[in-house]
């Protein structure tokens, strides 16, 4: 019985997956993520900015190497999302990430606004949370590990510098795991643009206290935490369920033995924000140029503490993609039809849809013997 629940699960996804394959000409899903998926495997999506704009060479490299290692560990497999020559790629191999790394080929930071132009140009691009949001809830990865997220930049009041990353996770089912935002940011003013976009914001651990990236506390409170990869997953679950269009951030703080102290980085990340401002930095290259002034400013200390974060990341990400995957196995173990496991395990808003409907024919007699225009009638 188990075993032909299991074959009803594998066949719907199948299905989902030619669906896809049919309609997207531009996206290329590598053997080994298309095999997982279709087998029902824990996927866990990563991001390519980190590569090619987020640290320096070879460090990022090795990172991803790291990060994608991480997930693997778990029990998961790893899909780095990024565009080579002007191709949308949903887990790259080795040679790809060694092009993106040494930025052999000029790569494009792509968001969702970006991809239209990279695509069209045959360029190399890295996706940001927002473009890798986008790419990953398209293919139906449903668990997504990065960093920090983007956020309400400070002065985002007057600027409205606001991140796409806060829309996309507003606009797509997914679950984000990050170390918070990054905190260059405004995190109050973040967490406030979450809520309005309807994201679920829950931290991982005994604290409600939302990390702040290089430090695991932040001194604002989100609305909820969970304390496992199974309580994290059950509220992704339950948010798939509920069909909702919206997703959820799960923050993770960064370890204590790699934390920056509070001052410390507030100081360098200061500096930084009016060195930005001095030399007319804004916009998408405003995070990178912060970032790479603060790892100097703290010599290096922040970009160990950001490799130590990204990895611990990828690797609850993971635990929490291993149990969404049991979760959704012992849900049709418990569904007494086909029917019903397509419907809870498999979203698809391309259901049939019967719509009824009723046509009535009319027939007027008008009786009086003649008709005015209303502007004749005024007066009578």
């Amino acid at each position: 019985m188990q075993q032909k629940l299991g074959q009803i699960f594998h066949q719907h996804v199948s299905r989902a997956f030619r669906r896809y394959f049919h309609s997207n000409s531009c996206v290329d899903i590598s053997p080994v993520v298309k095999q997982a998926m279709e087998s029902g495997q824990p996927v866990v999506a990563l991001e390519s900015t980190i590569i090619t704009h987020g640290m320096p060479y070879p460090q990022n490299l090795e990172t991803a190497l790291q990060v994608e290692e991480a997930v693997r560990s778990q029990g998961a497999v790893p899909a780095t999302i990024a565009i080579i020559r002007g191709r949308v790629k949903v887990g790259v191999d080795g040679d790809m990430l060694a092009e993106l790394a040494a930025m052999k080929s000029p790569a494009v930071k792509t968001s969702r606004r970006d991809f239209p132009y990279v695509l069209s140009k045959g360029l190399n691009g890295g996706t940001t949370v927002s473009g890798t949001i986008v790419i990953a809830n398209l293919v139906g990865i449903k668990v997504f590990a990065t960093g920090g997220i983007g956020g309400v930049h400070r002065g985002g009041e007057e600027s409205m510098d606001i991140s796409a990353d806060l829309t996309e996770l507003g606009r797509n089912p997914i679950a984000v795991v990050s170390s918070g935002v990054k905190s260059i940011l405004d995190i109050k003013r973040t967490l406030e643009y979450l809520e309005t976009q309807g994201v679920s914001v829950v931290t991982y651990g005994s604290s409600k206290d939302f990390p702040a990236f290089y430090s695991p506390r932040s001194g604002t409170e989100a609305p909820y935490n969970v304390t496992t990869p199974l309580e994290a997953a059950a509220l992704l679950y339950s948010l798939l369920e509920l069909r909702m269009s919206s997703g959820m951030l799960l923050a993770v703080p960064i370890p204590e033995e790699h934390a920056l102290a509070g001052s410390e980085i507030e100081k360098a990340i200061q500096k930084a924000v009016k060195e930005a401002e001095e030399e007319g930095v804004h916009g998408k290259e405003v995070t990178p140029f912060i970032l790479s002034r603060v790892n100097k400013l703290t010599a290096g200390k922040s970009l160990v503490s950001n490799i130590a974060l990204v990895k611990n990341n990828a690797k609850v990400a993971a635990q929490l993609a291993v149990e969404f995957h049991k979760l959704q196995k012992n849900r049709l173990s418990t569904t007494p039809t086909a029917h019903a496991a397509s419907r809870d395990l498999v979203p698809d808003d391309k259901r049939p849809v019967v719509i009824g409907g009723c046509n009535m024919d009319c027939v007027m007699t008008i009786k009086e013997d003649s008709i005015k225009h209303p502007e004749e009638m005024v007066g009578c």
